[in-house]
């Protein structure tokens, strides 16, 4: 089963949908200025230390790649202002993975932890302007 975060769930529900998908999940997605949905940046949480992810202002980063203690990663960012983070979480019928969300343009290094495993992973993220 693939875990989501909150916000990704929800943009990547909105694209299948658009697709013609039948789904039943609701929730809105941030357009490019195209008005097609941009989908979430993907990373592996094991390949992202040391290293820069890049994501457009109003696009989400899921990280992936943990698939026992996804709920016990947490975050501290440099800047705030630039990207937040978004819990894993478990609500009994679906798993989110963690993710980050990109606020607006700039740079803030992350720096994740792990309360279960001990693991501790630092990057930077780079929030461009959207696509035109």
């Amino acid at each position: 089963m693939t875990r989501l975060s909150r916000s990704h769930a929800l943009r990547a529900a909105a694209a299948l949908i658009a697709l013609g998908a039948a789904m039943t999940v609701t929730g809105c997605a941030p357009a490019a200025s195209d008005g097609k949905t941009l989908p979430p940046v993907i990373v592996d949480i094991d390949e992202i230390d040391g290293t820069t992810v890049e994501v457009a202002e109003g696009n989400a980063i899921d990280l992936t790649g943990d698939d026992e203690t996804y709920l016990d990663w947490t975050a501290e960012i440099e800047n705030p202002d630039v990207v937040t983070f978004v819990p894993g979480k478990d609500d009994g019928s679906a798993q989110f993975n963690p993710g980050l969300d990109a606020e607006k343009v700039g740079e803030s290094e992350v720096t994740l932890d792990n309360s279960t495993s001990g693991d501790t992973v630092t990057f930077t993220v780079k929030v461009t302007e959207p696509a035109s």
